[in-house]
């Protein structure tokens, strides 16, 4: 029990036995906020990996039509 006081001592043993849990829940708490950031990021990274894979798949596409188009074209003009 904790030292005596004009507080009754069933008030501060709750108290400290709250503080107490707080304690030692926070490595936990800690824990789990870094593994939900670490998923964040990585996920972050992956649907940035998708986007930039779309990006060169469009521009890919884009290059080829205008070759395509170019060979159409000179062979065209040279009938």
């Amino acid at each position: 029990m904790a030292m005596p006081t004009a507080v009754n001592g069933q008030i501060t043993d709750s108290v400290t036995q709250s503080n107490v849990q707080v304690l030692g829940n926070a490595p936990a708490v800690a824990m789990g906020n870094l593994y939900q950031g670490t998923a964040q990021a990585l996920s972050n990274s992956a649907h940035n990996a998708t986007s930039n894979q779309q990006n060169v798949n469009v521009t890919g596409s884009a290059v080829t039509t205008k070759c395509v188009a170019t060979l159409i074209g000179d062979a065209a003009t040279k009938k």
